[in-house]
């Protein structure tokens, strides 16, 4: 392997990239133009930016470092899907610095259409957009990695600590990921993976980093839907259920975003300004979670996928769902793999 491509989601750098920026989210979706405007209104609170890419360039920093400390001497690239760089741009870079092949790492540990097969097909519309391009694998999913339960785990026990003292022993623990619809979970996995593997890992994830956290008790929850109200999406909402915890006398929570690796726009505008509005009105103290991309130990995570493949390293994992993803070139895991069925 000659480089390793970070490919993520990608975000606005300034006001006048929003609009275009949801315009390539959710271009095929039929997502009316007021809908967008509304999601608008979220980038705009935070002036137009939002941090993911930032986010992703501090953490290709520490992934080269990692390699470094390892002895590993392989160049770092980073593409988007929806904003710049754009993974077509970054591969064709790739391809004029003579690059033959690549290891991938998608910014998402999880199965599903969105969560793996939408980053096979980045990789596959890349390729086919420039003329040599490199062979590009994409790293396995990670939802059960024991540096990500780690660093999961060790956010969680910060998290408690920011609560009053009087408070911590009775605050209920809370992860939360984005919600899809329940046709996409349910095709999530190949098709003899029993279906529901977004969700059966997140939860698996949740359960893990529970367990690490000393918590034998949690809640699961979604977030950032955004479908029309009579598709069925994964729910509760984890504004809706703090809100009944609220109704039912609670008095804190530690909410853990266990579905994102990075602070962007969804987590911070859902959990950092819904969610705390709603809880200062109804007097619920909140503790939210850092999520895993600052912390040291997910690069040293990355590199340990990457060595997987060049160094001959054993796959660590502590889940016991199944974990996919690792496919070439953009091949789907298994056909039908995630496929959402429609009609």
């Amino acid at each position: 392997m000659d480089a390793l491509l970070v490919l993520s989601f990608g975000g606005p750098e300034k006001p006048e990239d929003v609009m275009q920026f949801l315009e390539n989210v959710t271009r095929g979706r039929g997502i009316p133009p007021e809908r967008l405007v509304e999601v608008g209104e979220h980038y705009y609170h935070f002036g137009g930016r939002s941090p993911i890419n930032e986010l992703n360039l501090a953490l290709i920093e520490a992934v080269k470092a990692e390699l470094k400390r390892n002895g590993l001497e392989l160049p770092v690239y980073f593409g988007n899907r929806n904003w710049h760089p754009m993974v077509e741009d970054t591969v064709a870079t790739m391809t004029a610095d003579g690059v033959q092949s690549a290891l991938v790492f998608a910014t998402s540990a999880w199965s599903g259409y969105s969560g793996c097969l939408q980053y096979q097909e980045d990789i596959k519309r890349a390729r086919a957009a420039v003329d040599g391009a490199p062979h590009l694998m994409k790293l396995r999913q990670f939802y059960d990695h024991p540096l990500y339960i780690a660093a999961m785990a060790h956010a969680i026990a910060e998290a408690r600590e920011e609560l009053p003292a009087e408070l911590r022993e009775e605050a209920r623990l809370i992860f939360t990921a984005h919600s899809v619809p329940n046709a996409a979970d349910a095709a999530a996995g190949p098709s003899d993976a029993g279906g529901h593997l977004y969700s059966r890992q997140v939860a698996e994830a949740s359960r893990l980093a529970a367990a690490a956290a000393a918590y034998p008790d949690f809640d699961l929850v979604w977030q950032s839907r955004s479908g029309p109200p009579q598709v069925p999406w994964l729910e509760p909402d984890v504004v809706d259920h703090v809100s009944a915890l609220a109704d039912a006398g609670a008095r804190a929570v530690i909410v853990c975003p266990i579905g994102f690796i990075s602070d962007h726009m969804e987590v911070v505008w859902d959990l950092d300004n819904e969610l705390r509005d709603m809880c200062v009105e109804r007097g619920v103290a909140l503790a939210r979670v850092a999520t895993a991309g600052t912390d040291p130990r997910f690069a040293q995570m990355i590199v340990e996928l990457v060595q997987e493949h060049i160094g001959g390293v054993p796959a660590r994992r502590l889940g016991a769902e199944p974990s996919f993803g690792c496919t070439v070139d953009g091949a789907p895991c298994a056909v039908g793999c995630c496929a959402i069925r429609r009609g």
